[in-house]
């Protein structure tokens, strides 16, 4: 689940939070998305399916503001040892979600999870 201040701001319609972030050793990411349950971006993730990412994990519940928020994550297969993403695909996947976020006027940035937070 993200750490999510407030539901008050969207990032972009239907959007309150991106996150993309990696395992260690930070070679493959996943999509970790906060949305509007009532308006979800279903333009964002019919792209997002588009490029090869799935739905791994969702679930509701009722931010401590008391705004709804649907907490999503996406993950994409890769051809590497346990299904990870060789450098190239890396590349080409991280350049994939920049022109997607991007295009809708999200900055993200990439990181690489703690070890805690990966596997808590």
């Amino acid at each position: 689940m993200l750490f999510l201040k407030s539901t008050a701001l969207m990032k972009a319609p239907g959007i309150y939070e991106v996150d993309i972030a990696a395992k260690p050793p930070g070679k493959t990411y996943g999509v970790y998305l906060a949305t509007d349950p009532d308006n979800p971006p279903q333009a964002v993730l019919a792209a997002l399916g588009e490029l090869g990412f799935k739905g791994s994990y969702q679930k509701s519940y009722t931010h401590r503001d008391g705004g709804r928020v649907l907490d999503l994550h996406f993950e994409k297969d890769g051809t590497d040892l346990f299904k990870g993403w060789k450098t190239e695909e890396c590349s080409a996947n991280l350049a994939a979600l920049d022109s997607l976020f991007g295009n809708i006027g999200v900055s993200v940035t990439k990181r690489v999870m703690s070890m805690a937070e990966a596997y808590a």
